[in-house]
């Protein structure tokens, strides 16, 4: 069983920064990859950030140069530096990891971005 704990979500003004963190917990050898998706209202769910288990982060186009993910490995935790946010990324987070085949999901944490 493998649990994923998320936190950092909230409101901030456009322009503003968030930190959402993401620590996967139980029985587990490897973690491949750690990564961050979200779903807005009436919106398909979309990779926002990945990072492999060798430290190479994936991004989506929207949020390249704004976005930052990494990971401490020690930790089994990912976290996800958001800059420059835009009221277009006001969505529902959700971290995931694949472990061996399978995919794990978060609750998800809200990200609103408003004035």
């Amino acid at each position: 069983q493998v649990q994923l704990v998320e936190s950092g979500g909230g409101l901030v003004q456009p322009g503003g920064s968030l930190r959402l963190s993401c620590a996967a917990s139980g029985s587990f050898l490897r973690i491949a990859t750690m990564g961050w998706y979200r779903q807005a209202p009436g919106k398909q769910r979309e990779l926002v950030a990945s990072m492999s288990s060798d430290s190479n982060p994936n991004y989506a186009d929207s949020v390249k140069g704004r976005f930052a993910i990494s990971r401490d490995f020690a930790k089994n935790t990912v976290y996800l530096q958001m800059n420059s946010l835009k009221p277009e990324d006001t969505a529902v987070y959700v971290c995931n990891t694949k472990i061996g085949a399978r995919n794990y999901w978060g609750q998800g944490t809200q990200v609103t971005v408003s004035s």
